[in-house]
């Protein structure tokens, strides 16, 4: 009887592994799966599914999840390279959950942290916890718990003190807690993920990635991880890393952290199984020689000339704009936009928060009425709310804006790249980038905003006349932008008794509606000495960004193509640059002086000896 009931055993194992197959050889475009693959079929607990379905809204697994979900319970170090709004975090959350909830004996807080899950902001830090509430509601012995900067460190303390099972943190702050907090336990740690690893290394988190490992691997392996290898059945410890691009940092934080890891998501292939022990154990020292780049596997490393991922079903466009007329037109698609559509979210990309600050405290005071217009009636010139979201932002009104914009069913936020990576705001429709990213990488995390988990979604790239060669530079990558129908959206507002533009202009800055809407922005900005203020701000420090630009990009986008007078412009200012720019003339002019000071003295010593 036991063994027939064996056979029969291992025959819905092999029919699950055959369905599964299937399901992933019939994905669609969207990144869906099929019905044809669930979650139970992949291995997970039925509640744990139940709450997949009915709080996340996740009724099949998604390609990604898919892949990587049965090689993650199996124990497996992974490597996820996939694009944005794929479910990645469900990916390596809802296995962890599986595991822990499937011990013999129910986990306590007191047993300390078991999965570490480390992410670049503060705003995903957030995301991911709330993602692990929803999963865990069902599960309540199982503790989630986060640790961040700008958060309170007392307060900290004392729920780690409490203990945290699965803990979501950012690296500086978690890196202040294992040096300075005696009282967090973490001898039990069986997970280490790194979420949109690239972004963790691109803002300078590498040394801090390093210690953290370094204090993670010295106390986990002291005798006290015996309780650990008990309690796990002599698991091991796990590390995930995920990142939608990869780099040579990104494949130096695998081969230090990663031991023989399953591929997923690498040039549109399923799994691949990839030896890199050599290279980890010859990898001590910060400086690496080359030897050890030829040891690594070479299809690891997705070098910067291979192609990005982004959505199928993603409508990418790029519209040509003159910088003296870019703040109109922007403002111009923003209003058809949602005007044309009443409910849905839009996200404009700026390249500093004084850009932000300026454009924020505009569109929510700009009032505008076509000239001649009966009545003369003014209005707010958007209907929509207006938020914005950068760095220099407190850490409450950074929280406060994200859950808010979530929540809106229609809203416009500004925002510098700190909203660009991994953050899933629900039913974004259109990014607008109206400052080019500063790596081109940037660009996929940026419009990974829209067009999640198989919903579609549209981008825009601003570009200006000067800068038309990044179309090229994407092309490189494989990444194919069409042009926007801007003369359409430009028509779709006209001025009164002046139904419709018949005459073909040559010029987009020379378009009646362009001209108007630049004069009213004009006068606005004279007539209010704040906002004034802020423009001017960001003003200086656009040229500053603009000058930058580092690497191939540095010959497409040159500061010295520009008209200042033209960049005034696209701040609505009157004046002229000489004035308006004056302390970032004077911060060059110092810098040009010490140089040459400093040369004079070298001469005069020189002439001495």
């Amino acid at each position: 009887m036991g063994a027939k009931k064996s056979a029969n055993s291992s025959e819905v194992v092999m029919e699950n592994k055959i369905k599964k197959k299937e399901a992933i050889n019939n994905e669609g475009k969207d990144g869906t799966i099929f019905a044809s693959c669930s979650f139970s079929s992949l291995g997970l607990h039925p509640t744990l599914c139940d709450e997949l379905r009915g709080r996340m809204g996740f009724e099949v697994p998604t390609s990604v999840q898919a892949q990587a979900i049965p090689v993650i319970l199996s124990g497996r170090h992974v490597l996820v390279n996939a694009a944005t709004g794929t479910g990645k975090t469900v990916a390596y959350l809802a296995p962890i959950i599986h595991h822990l909830q499937n011990f013999d004996t129910r986990i306590q807080r007191s047993d300390g942290t078991y999965a570490l899950v480390l992410v670049p902001t503060r705003e995903l830090c957030l995301q991911v916890y709330e993602i692990l509430q929803k999963l865990l509601h069902r599960f309540h012995w199982i503790v989630p718990g986060y640790v961040m900067g700008g958060e309170n460190r007392s307060k900290e303390k004392a729920r780690l003190r409490k203990g945290i099972s699965i803990l979501v943190a950012t690296p500086g702050r978690l890196l202040d807690h294992l040096k300075n907090t005696s009282s967090f336990l973490y001898t039990n740690l069986r997970w280490i993920i790194f979420d949109e690893a690239d972004r963790i290394l691109e803002l300078g988190f590498g040394k801090e990635i390093k210690e953290i490992l370094d204090h993670l691997d010295a106390k986990t392996g002291c005798a006290n991880q015996e309780h650990a290898v008990s309690r796990h059945s002599g698991a091991l410890r796990q590390n995930l890393l995920l990142s939608a691009t990869l780099n040579e940092k990104v494949n130096h934080l695998a081969k230090i952290s990663l031991e023989n890891p399953v591929m997923i998501g690498l040039d549109g292939k399923g799994t691949e199984p990839i030896s890199t022990k050599e290279s980890l154990d010859s990898s001590e020292s910060d400086g690496e020689s080359e030897d050890n780049e030829e040891k690594y596997p070479k299809n690891m490393l997705h070098t910067p000339a291979g192609d990005y991922k982004v959505p199928t079903q993603l409508i990418q466009r790029y519209v040509k704009v003159p910088c003296g007329a870019r703040l109109a037109v922007l403002l111009s698609i923003v209003k058809y936009l949602s005007e044309r559509e009443a409910s849905q979210k839009i996200v404009v990309f700026f390249s500093t928060c004084d850009a932000v600050d300026f454009h924020f405290s505009l569109l929510r005071e700009f009032q505008f009425s076509a000239p001649q217009s009966e009545g003369d009636a003014r209005q707010m010139f958007l209907g929509c709310k207006v938020f914005r979201l950068h760095g220099n932002m407190d850490q409450e009104d950074r929280r406060n804006t994200f859950q808010t914009f979530k929540a809106e069913k229609a809203a416009l936020l500004f925002s510098t790249d700190v909203a660009a990576r991994g953050l899933d705001f629900p039913k974004v429709r259109c990014i607008i980038q109206y400052d080019s990213p500063g790596e081109a990488t940037e660009y996929v995390h940026r419009v990974g905003r829209t067009a999640r988990l198989g919903e579609r979604g549209e981008s825009l790239l601003f570009l200006q006349p000067v800068e038309i060669d990044y179309l090229q530079d994407l092309e490189k990558h494989g990444v194919s932008l069409t042009d926007y129908p801007l003369l359409k959206v430009l028509d779709s507002f006209p001025l009164y008794g002046q139904k419709k533009h018949t005459k073909n202009f040559v010029a987009i800055e020379s378009h009646p509606w362009v001209i108007c809407l630049q004069k009213a922005l004009e006068s606005f900005i004279m007539s209010k000495p704040k906002i004034d203020k802020l423009a001017k701000r960001g003003f200086c420090s656009w040229v500053r960004a603009y000058a930058a630009h580092r690497g191939d990009l540095k010959r497409i986008f040159m500061i010295k193509k520009l008209h200042l007078g033209h960049v005034a412009k696209s701040f609505a200012l009157k004046q002229q640059p000489s004035l308006v720019a004056k302390s970032y003339q004077k911060q060059a002019k110092r810098k040009r002086l010490q140089k040459q000071s400093g040369l004079a003295k070298k001469r005069k010593i020189t002439g001495v000896t």
